[in-house]
């Protein structure tokens, strides 16, 4: 259950800094109406990095590798007093009201929450002391100087890409300072859409909010819907059964299979490495027919519920599996003639680099900070599904650059698969039974839920009174990762970007939400 403090507006910035000072890991901020007045609440989590070798495996007493706990085992145990996965102290969540909307900025301790605090400032109006210049990011003001950096000197010229692309993609603007080929700045400008979940969200039933959450990005479907599910559940009291968390964690897998073989072979595509390119695109094909087999949709949509499961196909769950033996072979292979492929290689390594110290400080998440040396994986500490035990694979060499990015989603692949394979032969039949509640935790008025979803932790905050929502707010893995991305640009050549793009594959539609 979520610690929920609140503070006075004078105490805002010191209060953050003190959780920051006890190692707790900024998990994001958005503003909120309270009573007449703005509010602020930003989450945090403690989360040590964890020592290990293999993702979801250690080494027992005689240097042998094994998995922590069978699922097998794991369904063996009684619901009563059951949690699946690993022991996780609660999310913290600091909450601040003023009647003048003006609040002190947190940026000078946490870069990450830049994008944020700009758009509670879009949004609501809030005022950020501290926060200077406050550019414009929902918001689409005329002016330049309104939403850029000013770049000047002899030379400097900007080139303007999108927001309409070629390609059939989202809106998204890129306006790079350069001189020369060599990009001095990149300004994004994405959110053109205005969609308008959230609000929309407003005022429905839990159960009737996840239908708008999931439509956020198809992509990041499981991922988004079960964050927030978690989050509701929280609020609720609620705990999954063994059954209800076993399917769940079998769904985020699949998303991040697909996922993970289509960044594979985009970053092919984009240095022009064809067989790559077409052997991962149809693997993930493949994929997809798998999750359309199991669950009638090739993106896993309407999969996740709030308090319950759905059914899945158990009766194909064991072509399914021999389906993803096969695609395990294929996948590999693929991946070794990407690796030993000196061309390859040589044009993904030392492009886009993003050091370590500079993602911990952005915030990067998932396969991003993956690469950049960072063990961050929401699976370490994700309580409510089955990941005892877990911790994140980094590449052998994580310098940070787009070669590294590829690697840390191949290594997570073996893994994956072996996961896969398991919780298949355990896919509930009939549909799990609904939740158990959980006698110690009292209802909530914030519930907070966070999963590990392919491009890293999907976040959501949820404000309710245990039947309609008050307010909701979802920060992908996606929306972590833009700043990032802009980042390690600088540096590059133009014919660049789209590669380095393509290392981060993020979703548009996740901040258009």
């Amino acid at each position: 259950m979520s610690v929920i403090t609140e503070v006075a507006p004078q105490h805002w910035q010191s209060a953050c800094s003190a959780l920051l000072d006890q190692k707790m890991r900024f998990l994001g901020l958005y503003a909120s109406h309270a009573e007449g007045a703005l509010a602020l609440r930003a989450m945090f989590h403690e989360q040590a990095e964890p020592v290990a070798l293999v993702p979801g495996e250690r080494r027992d007493g005689d240097g042998e590798r094994c998995r922590v706990r069978p699922f097998a085992e794991v369904l063996c145990e009684p619901d009563s007093g059951y949690r699946p996965g690993c022991s996780s102290s609660p999310f913290r969540v600091l909450t601040c009201s003023s009647a003048e909307g003006s609040f002190g900025s947190i940026v000078h301790r946490v870069p990450a929450a830049v994008w944020d605090e700009r758009e509670a400032h879009d949004l609501y109006g809030v005022e950020l002391k501290g926060h200077e210049p406050m550019r414009a990011l929902v918001a689409h003001p005329a002016a330049l100087n309104d939403w850029t950096v000013p770049v000047t000197g002899q030379g400097t010229n900007q080139v303007v890409v999108g927001p309409i692309h070629a390609g059939v993609i989202e809106s998204g603007h890129f306006r790079f300072h350069a001189v020369g080929e060599r990009i001095l700045n990149l300004d994004l400008r994405l959110f053109y859409k205005h969609r308008g979940l959230e609000r929309a969200a407003q005022g429905a039933s839990l159960e009737r909010a996840i239908k708008i959450i999931q439509r956020a990005c198809a992509t990041d479907a499981v991922s988004n819907s079960l964050a927030y599910a978690q989050a509701c559940e929280e609020l609720l009291g609620l705990w999954p059964t063994k059954a209800l968390a076993l399917q769940r964690t079998l769904l985020v897998e699949l998303e991040r299979l697909y996922s993970h073989l289509n960044d594979i072979g985009a970053i092919c595509a984009g240095i022009g490495f064809a067989p790559g390119a077409m052997a991962f695109s149809s693997m993930k094909e493949r994929a997809l027919r798998v999750n359309h087999a199991l669950s009638g949709h090739r993106y896993l949509f309407d999969t996740i519920a709030v308090g319950h499961a759905t059914r899945l196909a158990s009766e194909k769950a064991e072509a399914a599996a021999e389906e993803l033996e096969a695609l395990r072979s294929d996948a590999m292979r693929a991946w070794r003639e990407v690796l030993f492929n000196a061309s390859v290689q040589n044009r993904l390594k030392g492009t886009g680099t993003l050091p370590r110290k500079i993602a911990q400080r952005l915030g990067a998440v998932g396969p991003a900070a993956r690469g950049s040396g960072l063990k961050l994986d929401a699976r370490t500490f994700s309580a409510r599904l089955c990941y005892e035990g877990f911790v994140p694979l980094l590449p052998e060499d994580p310098t940070g650059d787009v070669a590294s990015r590829m690697a840390a989603r191949a290594a997570e692949l073996p893994a994956t698969f072996d996961m896969l394979k398991e919780l298949l032969e355990h896919v509930a039949h009939p549909p799990a039974l609904l939740a158990g509640t959980e006698e110690t935790a009292p209802c909530s008025p914030i519930g907070v839920g966070v999963v590990e979803g392919p491009r890293g932790q999907s976040v959501c905050a949820v404000e309710s009174d245990g039947e309609t929502i008050e307010r909701v707010h979802l920060r992908s893995g996606s929306y972590a990762n833009w700043p990032s991305l802009a980042y390690c640009t600088a540096g590059n050549l133009l014919g660049d970007f789209p590669l380095i793009n393509k290392s981060f594959e993020l979703c548009y539609a996740c901040v258009d939400r």
